[in-house]
């Protein structure tokens, strides 16, 4: 069985103390000889082991979370868990202290993310099959590891835990009525693994040619339209991918893109506060500011992506 660590948990293991990378592969080795040795994390996929910290010199007791698949596991989060010498009525300052030494990075840290992100799209799915059943009906089942595995093949980096667990939920909105029109503000859609993936590849490619001209700029006149650390996620439409938000698996903050040169403008969000956010407009219509959601029929449509055909049929909610 073949195991691989991710560069990030590695990076987190030289943090911790002098022997937790020995520990690391340590755990890497007996993970090849006993794949399912873990207990489940509570993330999609997830497994986790504890790692007793006494056995090495320089290392606390640790947990290490992986991914199991058929002909391979993948490390992906490593914790160091508190120690037992120091309790919760410890003194402000050493718990501080504690923190800092061992960050919570890892699975505790991933886990609440993936419950923030499954709470918010709950909302938002048990608002649609209440009101909006046509564009309830249009999402797709989540991805199981093995494909969000081939799409992190694909793009040549990992799926931050965030988008992983969005996509586990629902791996895409096939749009309705044939307008191409999904359930989030602007009627976008959630795109599909694939079409990240071409998506990815598409702006790559522009990225390549830009790259070819900015050889030859001043450095302040260099252009990018595109890093390797973003990931497509959201698109104008299910068959119109000339502009829509990525996730920048660096910052953890979404961006647009626009293959018109469109000013990128917008606040600042997380994945996380996205939806949060969406599903709140969804709730509450009348404090909605970014944009107003209406009905049409079944349908969930978005004021902002209107067209003046149908405004005597959409319903704007209120409440």
């Amino acid at each position: 069985m073949k195991v691989e660590i991710q560069p990030d948990v590695r990076n987190i293991a030289a943090r911790l103390g002098a022997d937790v990378p020995y520990a690391l592969k340590a755990v890497a080795g007996q993970l090849a000889d006993d794949p399912d040795m873990g207990r489940p994390s509570g993330l999609p996929g997830m497994l986790t082991v504890t790692v007793d910290g006494d056995m090495f010199d320089d290392c606390p007791d640790l947990s290490v979370g992986y991914l199991r698949e058929p002909n391979r596991i993948e490390i992906r989060f490593l914790e160091a868990l508190p120690s037992p010498e120091i309790s919760a009525d410890a003194p402000a300052q050493d718990q501080e202290q504690r923190r800092d030494e061992y960050p919570s990075d890892g699975v505790v840290g991933a886990a609440a993310t993936v419950r923030e992100v499954a709470d918010a799209w709950g909302r938002i799915t048990a608002w649609l099959q209440h009101h909006a059943p046509d564009s309830y009906a249009a999402l797709r089942p989540g991805a199981g590891p093995t494909a969000i595995a081939a799409l992190e093949g694909k793009l040549g980096l990992p799926i931050p835990v965030e988008l992983r667990a969005l996509w586990t939920l629902s791996a895409g909105d096939d749009g309705v009525n044939g307008w191409g029109w999904g359930c989030l503000p602007r009627s976008e859609t959630l795109m599909t693994l694939d079409a990240a993936a071409a998506i990815y590849r598409l702006q790559m490619d522009a990225q390549a040619d830009e790259d070819a001209s900015n050889a030859e700029r001043p450095e302040e006149e260099r252009i990018t339209v595109w890093k390797t650390s973003w990931i497509p996620v959201i698109s104008h439409g299910t068959a119109d991918g000339t502009s829509g938000w990525y996730l920048d698996a660096e910052s953890g903050f979404l961006g647009r893109w626009s293959r018109y040169d469109v000013a990128p403008g917008g606040a600042l969000d997380t994945l996380v506060s996205y939806l949060e956010e969406t599903a709140d407009m969804l709730e509450a219509p009348a404090l909605a500011t970014r944009d107003k959601p209406g009905l049409i029929g079944g349908s969930l449509v978005w004021r902002k992506r209107l067209s003046p055909a149908l405004k005597e049929q959409w319903q704007p909610l209120t409440g």
